[in-house]
């Protein structure tokens, strides 16, 4: 059976870039690859300075390779599949060049003495390890590269450089590359827990729109029993007469009707009703009523709400009506009065100078004024008091939006009060 959804929250400020993985992930890929397009055009003058001492099949395999590498990291980290694959390869890559590089320098011996241009991007491939590695592997790639970069340094194909520089090239490296690799874990895990976050509070949101569902369901089922199945049983059961039995038959056939409706048809929740229809609507109940019954209406004119909303307000009014009718007495003073809000809600109240009665005397298996009066409003996010005195009459007064913070009300709270009220007095 379809049910209306819940209230609508209300409106606030959007959240536009939330963190997640994928936004943290893709945001430092594209920080890398920008980098590292950067740091091969500074290696640029270094690059051309040493063709000359390199193999010429090495020196175009390695700046190929190395372009080619850093403009699959760019375009994955742009179009956002792919990161993880394109940074190992770079890594890779950069790796195999690095550790070939003594065996292309053509003459060791009087190859230049400044770092050999792949320097430039050592902390460009520490950076893709961590974007492309999990946490433990990229800590290994951190170290074991440029300590194999300091090993190279000291030979005489990388520059037969002094100890003390090599380790503090390598040790500036892994310092940088550390940063980096720390930063983007922390981001990493932070995003990972928000995305765990955003699940479990999706999941939860949606079990609470299946119990609000549910609920809904039932309420609408409990109102239409009470308000056409059990009347139709009562007439049936008082149905000495053809004429009564012909009416009761009747209204078994209207009972079906609002059954097999309800089933089968759904109301839309993004239709919303003028609030002057509604008090139209009420007010032709009224007349239709066996009892005179005066309506006034207050500024209905600019409220407006949702279909579902309107239907409740509308269903919930007639049936205090009816309870009037039915409990009330013949003879006596009933009305309605039907206000527009200012928060463009809309208050109906329902009164009659009529029997009254004692609120906690009630019967939780009563349905008329549990069900069809007060968890109908609630369902809809409105609110539903009642306040009764025997023998002084008693008044209904219907709420939309509820606009309190402590939610639908609930019967027994209304019986809790009148019990309350009861003692003091």
């Amino acid at each position: 059976m379809a049910a209306s959804g819940p209230p609508t929250p209300p409106p606030g400020r959007r959240v536009t870039n939330p963190l997640s993985l994928t936004r943290v992930e893709s945001a430092v890929a594209r920080s890398a690859a920008g980098f590292g397009i950067a740091f091969f055009l500074q290696s640029l003058p270094a690059l051309l300075g040493q063709q000359s001492s390199v193999n010429p099949v090495y020196f175009g395999a390695s700046v190929g390779l190395i372009v080619a590498a850093l403009l699959f990291a760019a375009a994955t980290s742009i179009g956002g599949r792919g990161v993880r694959t394109a940074s190992i390869t770079f890594c890779a890559v950069y790796l195999v060049m690095l550790v070939t590089w003594p065996l292309a320098v053509n003459d060791p011996e009087h190859a230049p003495t400044d770092s050999p241009w792949l320097y430039y991007l050592l902390t460009i491939a520490t950076a893709m390890a961590a974007i492309g590695f999990g946490i433990r592997t990229a800590i290994v790639y951190l170290l074991a590269v440029p300590a194999i970069y300091a090993l190279i340094r000291l030979t005489p194909a990388g520059g037969h450089s002094t100890v003390l520089q090599a380790a503090l090239d390598s040790v500036y490296a892994v310092i940088l590359g550390g940063v980096i690799t720390i930063i983007f874990t922390i981001l990493r895990y932070a995003a990972r827990a928000v995305d765990r976050a955003q699940d479990t509070a999706l999941e939860r949101y949606s079990h609470a729109v299946r119990q609000h569902a549910t609920e809904a369901e039932r309420v609408q089922v409990d109102a239409i029993v009470h308000d056409s199945v059990l009347t139709t049983l009562l007439s049936a059961a008082r149905a000495y007469t053809p004429e009564a039995q012909e009416l009761a038959a009747t209204m078994a056939g209207n009972a079906i009707g609002y059954l097999r409706d309800a089933v089968a048809t759904a109301p839309d929740a993004d239709a919303m009703v003028r609030g002057g229809v509604v008090a139209s609507r009420i007010a032709e109940a009224a007349a239709a009523m066996s009892q005179p019954i005066s309506v006034r209406t207050i500024g209905v004119g600019h409220s407006s709400m949702p279909l579902v909303v309107a239907e409740a307000v509308y269903s919930a009014a007639v049936q205090g009506m009816v309870n009037s009718l039915q409990h009330a007495g013949g003879a006596v003073e009933r009305w309605v009065t039907i206000r527009g809000r200012a928060d463009n809600g809309i208050e109906v109240q329902i009164g009659d100078r009529g029997a009254g009665f004692d609120l906690a005397s009630v019967p939780q298996e009563r349905l008329g004024v549990r069900v069809s009066i007060i968890e109908r409003l609630a369902t809809a996010g409105g609110r539903a008091e009642i306040e009764s005195t025997p023998g002084a009459g008693t008044k209904i007064t219907l709420r939309w939006p509820d606009g309190s913070s402590s939610g639908a009300p609930e019967f027994a709270g209304f019986v809790a009060e009148a019990e309350r009220k009861r003692g003091e007095s």
